[in-house]
């Protein structure tokens, strides 16, 4: 490992990117509930609120529809606020600024004015905090004009993927998975940024293409280890940014492998995997395919609070072995 490379989990990447933007750019500033002495819900704030006081990093009113608001306007002002969500489900609460406000306001006026506006939403499941606290919602915000939605799956990944969106002329929505934020990978010290808009092959292969999201991208690649025991040779896609998404390389990924597996953890119906999949329908790919792409969605129901419902909802190492092998037509 590079000796300015260290071991960092995904939330302490994520504190130190917001730190870094905040110490080069004094119009950076922090807002959310309970990200000050409490440090954020996820603890991921940590101790900014020390670092560069209560002026930027400022604790909001429980009043989501409130505090998009004012960090909409912060940005058309020529601030660059990142606010966080304490639970990507109340975003719900919010749609208005979000969507009607800070994706629209650009195109309304021209192109005069831009809403460099960060958006964070601890999403998924895992954590036993049931059907109002445990959505994956982030298919809602892709499909909206003027708002880019990522979704990183590695500590490397946040940190650069935050730099990105910070330096964005436009809102960026994203979406951390939390079960992640303990997850530990090496990430470089100082300023990077990874580009929106570009998937990463997390591991190459030749019988199947799997094209994942956040924490499925981490269970994608297990089942991939599993599957390589039994001859299947799986290659793995990491969407990274859902909008703008990286159709090219999926699409010369499939070309390669003939076969298509989308794994996501949202609600399959509507969700990330319809939009990959009709992606290749539409494109030259789709003359290589040797059998139908597959979805691997979530349930479609609210998300249980028992443990066991809890994990049955969404897709599992097991599940992704299995439909892989229908696909490349080995069932056990």
């Amino acid at each position: 490992m590079d000796a300015n490379v260290r071991e960092l989990s995904y939330a302490q990447a994520i504190q130190e990117a917001m730190a870094i933007a905040m110490e080069q750019d004094e119009r950076v500033f922090l807002m959310g509930e309970d990200i000050g002495v409490y440090g954020g819900a996820f603890q991921v704030t940590g101790d900014l609120v020390h670092r560069f006081g209560e002026d930027r990093v400022m604790d909001t009113p429980i009043s989501e529809l409130g505090g998009a608001g004012v960090a909409v306007g912060a940005a058309l002002t020529g601030m660059r606020p990142i606010f966080e969500f304490q639970f990507s489900d109340f975003a719900t609460l919010a749609m208005e600024q979000i969507v009607n406000q800070a994706a629209k306001i650009r195109y309304m006026l021209g192109g005069n004015v831009s809403v460099p506006l960060v958006m964070r939403f601890p999403a998924g499941s895992g954590t036993g905090a049931a059907a109002q606290h445990s959505q994956s919602l982030e298919a809602w915000l892709a499909h909206v004009p003027g708002l880019k939605v990522v979704q990183p799956s590695t500590p490397h990944d946040a940190k650069g993927l935050l730099l990105a969106a910070v330096a964005d002329p436009d809102p960026v929505m994203i979406f951390e998975h939390k079960l992640l934020y303990k997850m530990k990978g090496p990430v470089p010290e100082g300023y990077y940024t990874v580009p929106i808009g570009k998937a990463e092959t997390r591991r190459q292969g030749r019988d199947l293409t799997i094209v994942a999201t956040a924490i499925m991208v981490h269970k994608s690649l297990d089942a991939a280890a599993q599957l390589a025991e039994e001859g299947i040779d799986v290659e793995v896609i990491d969407l990274r940014s859902l909008r703008p998404m990286d159709t090219p390389a999926i699409i010369e990924s499939v070309k390669k492998t003939s076969r298509l597996l989308c794994v996501y953890e949202g609600v399959k119906t509507l969700g990330i995997g319809a939009e990959v999949s009709a992606a290749i329908a539409e494109s030259e790919a789709f003359d290589y395919l040797d059998a139908p792409v597959m979805r691997l969605g979530g349930a479609e129901s609210p998300l249980p609070y028992n443990p066991d419902l809890e994990k049955a909802a969404v897709p599992q190492v097991p599940d992704i072995v299995a439909a892989a092998r229908k696909l490349v037509r080995k069932e056990a």
